[in-house]
């Protein structure tokens, strides 16, 4: 068994299907569980920090820190159901989430973090729902999918129906541009 069956045998999920059926790489798989669950509970400890600007009367840091904890609750229920097993349901809302395409989990974590962001721009506030932010910014490139092979790349870029190359004409009967030397400016002008 190799370290990645390993690794992977250890962050499975209760009745996850072990091959898995879409093309994103195991480590990128793991980076987006890894920073959610880890962003998730730097956030909740960083919105209970902001939250403590209510004794300065900051209602803007207090607005930040509700939201920002309740933002990493969310992430936890989502990538780390076993942190939150007190709540009940949150397996099958993890397991619903789940079901859906990487591109929606991107999008609602990205959507998620920007208000505490604006409401109280503070490093803790950056910070924490930066975390989340950058969560929903893995799994956008994990919907975007796998790259291509060098061998892929270097045989669609000298295809002749490429339309996108340098040299492609906007029209077809479009002429080369010349050069033809710098104006003569005459001084008795």
């Amino acid at each position: 068994m190799s370290f990645q069956d390993k690794i992977s045998a250890l962050m499975a999920r209760p009745g996850q299907d072990p091959v898995s059926k879409d093309d994103v790489s195991w480590w990128m798989k793991f980076a987006g569980r890894g920073v959610g669950t880890v962003g998730g509970f730097i956030a909740i400890f960083l919105g209970v920090w902001n939250c403590v600007g209510i004794i300065t009367a900051d209602i803007d840091a207090l607005l930040a820190g509700i939201w920002q904890i309740i933002a990493g609750f969310i992430v936890l229920c989502c990538e780390a159901p076993c942190c939150c097993m007190f709540v009940d349901h949150v397996q099958k809302l993890s397991d619903a989430i789940d079901r859906r395409p990487y591109w929606n989990r991107a999008l609602g974590y990205v959507i998620i973090a920007i208000p505490p962001i604006v409401l109280d721009p503070g490093l803790s506030t950056v910070f924490g729902s930066g975390l989340i932010f950058a969560t929903g910014v893995i799994y956008g490139m994990m919907a975007l999918g796998k790259k291509a092979t060098a061998e892929e790349m270097r045989q669609a870029a000298t295809s002749e129906n490429t339309v996108s190359r340098p040299t492609a004409n906007l029209v077809a009967n479009a002429q080369p541009i010349s050069f033809t030397g710098a104006p003569v400016f005459d001084s008795n002008v």
